[in-house]
């Protein structure tokens, strides 16, 4: 259990290192260039952002140390892992292709790999752990929501 907690502890750090990183790239915009765009009806206040990504990079940590914790060593581990990685990666590139070079279309492109991507990680957690695959759940809601923000944004602009 002491194993579990560490791994847990050390995803989470990383999945929130990560999101944070690329807040740098989503604040040199969202202040004026965001505020511009033409937003569908159901674009959320700004300010639901950052609390809904914080838990849900919580959620992604704690689902990656308990996959991580099943052992290293395993092909299916090393497997669902390496999703995972790749899929945090694009997450990130996202909010740098969206605010940071201002390029709906482009970012749009991302977040549908993104999608994919998320699809296989739930699957290869889900072999691992039930529970690490039902972690990321809200996170592939949320990201199909952003999905359809995204759309519309880059329709509407």
């Amino acid at each position: 259990m002491k194993k579990q907690l560490t791994y847990i502890a050390i995803s989470v750090t990383v999945c929130l290192i990560i999101g944070f990183l690329s807040s740098f790239a989503t604040q040199s915009s969202v202040n004026d260039w965001y505020l511009e765009l033409n937003k569908p009806s159901f674009n959320p206040p700004n300010w639901i952002f950052a609390p809904v990504w914080t838990v849900l990079y919580i959620m992604m940590g704690v689902a990656a140390g308990i996959v991580w914790a099943k052992g290293f060593y395993h092909i299916w581990v090393k497997t669902a892992l390496y999703h995972f990685g790749i899929q945090l990666l694009f997450n990130a590139l996202w909010s740098i292709i969206f605010f940071g070079f201002k390029n709906p279309f482009a970012a749009l492109l991302v977040i549908l790999a993104l999608l994919v991507l998320l699809i296989f990680t739930i699957k290869w957690f889900k072999v691992v752990s039930t529970t690490a695959a039902y972690l990321l759940i809200p996170y592939l809601l949320w990201v199909c929501f952003a999905t359809a923000l995204n759309y519309k944004i880059w329709e509407l602009n």
